[in-house]
């Protein structure tokens, strides 16, 4: 669903408040990470012990099989950081024997239903996906880029909250870098006023999934819509780049050369040592973002040669729960952005799209997740 924008719908303003921040000023700092300690990872154990007793699949788990009931305040307060505070939250600790594939699933999937409703990542409705190097599979299309080493450039996902738990780190590089989106739309309205209305312009995304047709769709949306001292920000340059109009090359305005260079400028910001902060996540650690208000990247890495050692992360993209907003920010309120829902599966599933689906989830069943 794209964004409604507030009026004035040119900014005029730069955004303050605990959503702008710089990442050399957390650098070092711990009011941004939540520590388990010894109870709530037994919580965590018994929780699990729980879910698996009651036979409860990932797909149809509720809060009810997985009980938390020390730690489920704790992440009542950390829905509130997401949607009031900074917009990212990191949890570090989850015990080691978790960490396998099945139990990690189950984990992350448990922690995630006290923030959000878990929405699907691909055209095959998968909603937990793994974070790894594919490599290339003959005769097979290429993976997309976060199944590879490469670096991802700064990005939101199409989810309200992004959660990645680390089960195991590259042998080198591979690092999660975030960036303030008040903070880059900051640096555009000071540094570049002429291209800051750009932000609040409609633009066209391509969506993240293929039509049985084989017709692409597209969601048109701005780049920043405002909700009282809170940005929401909707970025991806490559899905923005796909669906560029071929028409919109005469436009007076000069639109596309201008989105260029707005899109250039957004990303060098965002990798600036000025405003990015980097994560170099190990294991047991649980990244939680907010995608309205902080974008997200990945440094390219180099991986260990076992299998078993290889980097490996767990991605689990949430609709936020309506009741996690406080007073001022209730379902239907202008002052709240809109859900999003992740990416809409289709009818039909092609032989490519199941392809791709297993080489990020390996599991038999495109439903079981």
């Amino acid at each position: 669903m794209a964004e409604t924008p507030q009026a004035p719908t040119v900014p005029t303003e730069p955004f303050m408040g605990p959503a702008l921040w710089y990442g050399p000023d957390l650098a070092g700092r711990e009011d941004w990470v939540l520590s388990l300690s010894a109870e709530t990872r037994a919580e965590l154990r018994t929780a699990l012990h729980t879910a698996r007793a009651r036979a409860a699949t990932l797909l149809r788990m509720t809060v009810a099989d997985f009980p938390l009931s020390t730690l489920a305040a704790e992440l009542k307060r950390a829905a509130g950081t997401l949607s009031e505070g900074r917009g990212f939250l990191l949890i570090k600790g989850i015990p080691a024997d978790l960490l396998g594939e099945a139990e990690a699933s189950t984990v992350l999937r448990g922690i995630g239903q006290y923030l959000g409703r878990p929405v699907p990542q691909t055209a095959d409705g998968r909603t937990l996906c793994h974070i790894r190097d594919a490599g290339p599979t003959p005769d097979e299309p290429a993976p997309p880029a976060y199944l590879t080493r490469a670096a991802l450039p700064f990005h939101t996902a199409e989810a309200d909250l992004l959660g990645l738990l680390c089960l195991r780190p590259a042998r080198s590089g591979g690092r999660t870098l975030l960036a303030s989106a008040a903070a880059v739309h900051n640096a555009v309205l000071e540094t570049r006023p002429d291209l800051a209305a750009h932000l609040y312009r409609t633009h066209r995304f391509e969506r993240q999934e293929e039509r049985a047709s084989g017709e692409r769709a597209y969601l048109a949306s701005p780049l920043v819509t405002r909700h009282g001292d809170r940005p929401s920000m909707r970025y991806d340059r490559a899905l923005l780049n796909k669906a560029e109009p071929t028409g919109r090359d005469g436009d007076p305005d000069g639109a596309p050369a201008a989105d260029r260079e707005l899109y250039d400028l957004i990303e060098t910001t965002a990798a600036s040592s000025a405003v990015r902060l980097e994560l170099a996540l190990q294991p047991g650690d649980l990244l939680l973002i907010d995608n309205h208000v902080v974008l997200h990247a990945r440094s390219a890495y180099e991986d260990f040669d076992a299998p078993e050692h290889k980097r490996h992360l767990l991605r689990l993209w949430l609709a936020r729960h309506g009741d996690t907003y406080p007073a001022g920010r209730a379902a239907g309120s202008r002052s709240r952005p809109d859900t999003r829902t992740g990416v809409t599966p289709c009818d039909v599933i092609h032989p490519r799209s199941l392809r791709m689906a297993r080489r990020c989830c390996d599991c038999p069943s495109p439903r079981t997740h």
